[in-house]
């Protein structure tokens, strides 16, 4: 009964924060700051709309203005929003709709679902669904980040899937960046749309540093041509942990003050070490070695955001509440921006499984409670910026 007095507390102060925001943003060295130069802190969550059906997911369990609502009431101002090059360059995919994706799934119940709590959306294509999700979350004061996670729709990520670095099956860096040019212009009235990451965790045995310059270079400035008002976001290699060939080599952009890194990190990341070894060495350890191959950006002059990170909040792993433990320590004292892994509760689909269940989901599979509430209690603390 505490909690539920104290979520809606916590929650006044991330909202009293995005909608004072005087939009679009920049950067200001290491921060990312308002038109009037106020520091934003992104406190973001990730919900999925990349999978097999190419429908954001949890539409069929609550209404999407309740879904937006709950977002903020738990504490965050933003969404980093997963979406697959096909669905903005396979017209056939696009013009699908949403009730006809499901129909070809076999997923009848989910038509249902959504009969009951987003009627209006079975009707409308798959881009014209997204659309709407990215415009409800706007209207009730949510920023927004577009991850083009991938290009193929499906789960990520693995070394050998073809979507994992350029030239794979699935990674034409032509239509990736004609992609990205028309998701930016798709976007580009929308003040709440902030930023636009360009491709998650880069991987596989064809990644380079060579290939990286060359085409993330060419993908950040095809975002910006498109909409200049938006923040770019690049991720690095080897699934989003190495950014260090940047230490001799800055990126070489025709824009300025809108340039931010992405990085990700969790548990499973460093194996079993920290339930097999002595948790603060390992804590000192991989800080060290983050602070080496990411972290040196911030004294460069660059925002880092902490794109995926998360725990099964059941509580139950001891790797991952370990790993929790110095994770929220090193953001809170570096004051990070950051997206957790997920909002999701449950997917309609996913490798095979219909209604998985998300245990990293801070939404039960209903999609009305909250999975931990003791978990929303504990990172509220790094949803408030410590610097202004």
């Amino acid at each position: 009964m505490i909690m539920h007095l104290l979520l809606p507390i916590f929650s006044l102060l991330i909202l009293s924060q995005s909608v004072s925001q005087a939009l679009p943003l920049s950067t200001q060295s290491r921060w990312i700051v308002d038109e009037k130069g106020q520091r934003v802190k992104l406190a973001c969550v990730n919900w999925v709309s990349h999978l097999d059906l190419v429908v954001t997911e949890g539409l069929s369990k609550q209404p999407i203005d309740v879904i937006a609502n709950k977002i903020l009431e738990m504490g965050f101002n933003c969404v980093r929003l997963t979406w697959p090059i096909y669905l903005v360059t396979n017209d056939s995919l696009a013009s699908l709709t949403v009730r006809q994706s499901f129909l070809n799934a076999g997923l009848t119940d989910d038509i249902s679902g959504f009969q009951a709590n987003n009627p209006s959306f079975l009707d409308l294509s798959l881009i014209a669904s997204f659309q709407a999700v990215v415009t409800s979350l706007s209207d009730n004061n949510v920023m927004v980040i577009l991850d083009n996670h991938v290009t193929k729709p499906g789960w990520c990520c693995s070394r050998t899937d073809g979507n994992g670095f350029f030239g794979d099956t699935y990674f034409d860096p032509n239509l990736w960046i004609q992609g990205l040019t028309k998701m930016a212009t798709l976007f580009k009235d929308n003040p709440n749309v902030i930023g636009m990451s360009l491709r998650n965790e880069l991987r596989g045995p064809k990644e380079n540093a060579d290939d990286w310059y060359r085409y993330m270079q060419k993908g950040a400035e095809a975002v910006h041509s498109a909409n200049p008002n938006v923040l770019v976001i690049l991720s690095g290699l080897n699934f989003d942990k190495d950014l260090s060939f940047l230490h001799n080599k800055p990126v070489n952009l025709s824009f300025t003050a809108k340039l931010v890194f992405e990085v990700h990190w969790y548990a499973f990341t460093d194996g079993s070490a920290w339930k097999d070894g002595d948790p603060n060495q390992v804590c000192t350890r991989v800080v060290n070695n983050y602070m080496r191959t990411v972290g040196f950006l911030l004294d460069q002059g660059y925002p880092l955001f902490v794109s995926e990170w998360g725990v099964d909040l059941r509580g139950t792993d001891v790797n991952g509440n370990r790993y929790l433990n110095c994770f929220l320590k090193w953001v809170a004292e570096h004051d990070l921006d950051w997206a957790l892994w997920t909002l999701v509760g449950s997917y309609y689909f996913r490798e095979g499984v219909v209604g998985m269940e998300e245990y990293y989901g801070v939404l039960d599979s209903d999609w009305v409670s909250v999975r931990n509430s003791s978990f929303l209690e504990r990172i509220s603390a790094i949803q408030i910026p410590a610097s202004r």
